[in-house]
């Protein structure tokens, strides 16, 4: 009879094995509600062992957060190629990947948990923040962002954030209808700043010039044309005609 070897890890390899533990117990259940004890069963080792790598709950806690921070902030990450519609989907799509997989985690990320202070929990958040705003603002093309653009992205960045926290308790929209109408609110948001800035229309007027009819920003002019001639007041004739190869 052949018994297995468990193969001795080094100091670094076993704390990223005990934060990637952490990050899936706390990915599945409240993290308050995870214990040390079944964190160390998960890894299989002792707890003392567990003690040896972290101080305590919160460090292992603070470390999974940490983790999870920087994969989310990654999601944002797209190849400059293609339209913008087309782009800001995938991230979309990429996006609700992780929370979907990391709903307890992602809730403990944004709302900040028990387990870690406030003010280490908001600077996370916040470098993911920072992040996908830089993201948004090189794929739009420009290097020097004026306040309407800054607050238009940093404004759907929030959006999407609580958009996706709301979508955890229950779920009851299909995911890809939120991630379109995401992208959907990005263009709002941008083109009614566009209504108020002639450099906000410059950006918005360029960005649409490249978008294909059957693209999401093609999908919004064509569902807003279908929609709007019922508004009282509006006057069709200043509407968007609906493309032909527009999604319905």
């Amino acid at each position: 009879m052949t018994t297995g070897v468990r193969r001795r890890m080094g100091v670094d390899e076993r704390r990223q094995q005990l934060i990637g533990v952490a990050l899936d117990l706390f990915s599945r259940r409240s993290p308050e509600d995870v214990s040390i004890d079944e964190i160390a069963a998960a890894a299989g080792i002792s707890r003392p062992l567990v003690y040896h790598y972290f101080p305590g709950k919160q460090s292992l806690y603070e470390a999974a957060l940490r983790r999870a921070a920087d994969e989310l902030a990654a999601r944002f990450l797209e190849p400059l190629e293609g339209p913008l519609g087309a782009r800001l989907l995938r991230v979309m799509g990429r996006f609700f990947d992780f929370v979907d997989e990391h709903g307890p985690g992602f809730s403990a990320l944004m709302r900040g948990g028990p387990a870690v202070g406030s003010s280490t929990a908001n600077a996370m958040i916040d470098g993911v923040r920072q992040a996908a705003y830089e993201q948004i603002i090189t794929h739009l093309g420009v290097s020097e962002p004026p306040a309407r653009l800054e607050l238009v992205v940093r404004s759907w960045v929030s959006l999407a954030e609580s958009t996706a926290l709301i979508w955890l308790d229950g779920r009851r929209i299909a995911r890809a209808e939120l991630e379109m109408q995401l992208v959907h609110d990005f263009a709002a948001l941008a083109a009614v700043s566009a209504a108020y800035d002639q450099e906000m229309a410059g950006i918005v007027l360029r960005v649409l010039s490249q978008e294909p009819a059957d693209g999401p920003f093609g999908d919004l002019l064509a569902r807003l044309s279908a929609f709007a001639p019922d508004v009282p007041g509006v006057p069709a004739q200043r509407l968007p005609r609906r493309s032909p190869g527009a999604a319905s």
